[in-house]
């Protein structure tokens, strides 16, 4: 099992010693059959016992895992004619956000997405997902484009967060993140958005005020990360196990609390077993919302997303 988290550790022990047996069956001719078909029995019991409830935490790691599906990924599999767009006309190109025009099963449509890198080099240059303000400035860029020609829009979330630097702030790091905020609360056309991995504090909200919201079934979508927010409330980053469990930030709380619109199943194991199964569950997410909010008009758009929005959270007035 490739790139496994620690939490599979005794099923990944478990699945070598089957593939032990049975090369020592195939080299030395003896018959293990029955050994291994218990083995395979309780390997299958125990990847039910581990993926089956899996802790908050557990599912922060697999949000993490490093194979797991980036925009790009998604795009590909998704998507014909990708034209992606570069650069915010300001200061330069952002690796961190991928963007641009392609088709979706023929219909014309705008993509926007956190990208993070496939190795350590990739990473580098994507900057581990983390956008600058220009990579902000660059995506406004393209949803702009989108509201003008009417095409819907379609945002893959993946960060810790906004790149934290100096010569970020410098830059404008925060104006370019509320003036997102402001400028997708206006546009006259669908926005759907999908945390498909990390949805980390504004960095992640930078491109998710849409008229629906997705998460997959092991992302996270949260203010701050858990180890960020276990160093302020405890003066202790190791204590984000503890953070997760407390700050209700997985699929299942956030619907249940109505943040999120809906959650997307991934393959037995985690989006990164199975990129083509994710890919299509991903997509029928995408053409099913479409097609409900194609049913409105622009001013119907905005004041569903205005209301989505403002239902959110819980307040008391005394």
């Amino acid at each position: 099992m490739a790139g496994e988290l620690p939490f599979e550790k005794p099923l990944v022990e478990l699945q070598d010693k089957i593939k032990e047996l049975r090369r020592f069956t195939e080299e030395k001719g003896i018959d293990f059959s029955d050994e291994i078909k218990r083995l395979e029995q309780k390997s299958k019991d125990l990847a039910q016992q581990i993926y089956g409830n899996l802790t908050p935490w557990q599912r922060v790691q697999l949000a993490r895992h490093p194979e797991r599906p980036t925009t790009l990924d998604y795009i590909q599999l998704l998507f014909t004619d990708f034209i992606e767009v570069h650069g915010d006309r300001l200061y330069g190109d952002d690796h961190s956000i991928v963007g641009g025009i392609a088709k979706l099963d023929g219909r014309p449509v705008t993509i926007v997405g956190h990208q993070k890198g496939k190795d350590t080099k990739d990473n580098i240059k994507r900057n581990f997902g983390m956008a600058h303000p220009e990579g902000y400035r660059k995506a406004l860029r393209i949803m702009e484009q989108a509201d003008k020609f009417g095409r819907p829009i379609i945002c893959f979330i993946n960060t810790s967060g906004a790149y934290p630097g100096k010569a970020a702030e410098e830059r404008g790091q925060s104006e370019a993140i509320a003036r997102n905020l402001r400028e997708m609360a206006t546009f006259r056309v669908p926005i759907i958005c999908i945390v498909i991995g990390e949805g980390g504090s504004g960095g992640a909200l930078a491109i998710s005020v849409g008229n629906r919201i997705f998460m997959l079934e092991n992302s996270y979508y949260s203010v701050i990360a858990p180890e960020s927010a276990a160093a302020i409330l405890w003066r202790d980053s190791s204590l984000g196990m503890r953070a997760a469990e407390t700050m209700k930030i997985t699929a299942p709380d956030l619907l249940e609390l109505g943040v999120i619109d809906g959650i997307i199943e991934e393959p037995f194991g985690g989006a990164h077993r199975d990129l083509i199964q994710q890919a299509s569950m991903v997509k029928a997410t995408i053409v099913d919302q479409l097609e409900q909010l194609g049913k409105m008009t622009p001013d119907e758009l905005i004041q569903d997303r205005y209301e989505k929005f403002k239902q959110i959270g819980e307040y008391a007035s005394l």
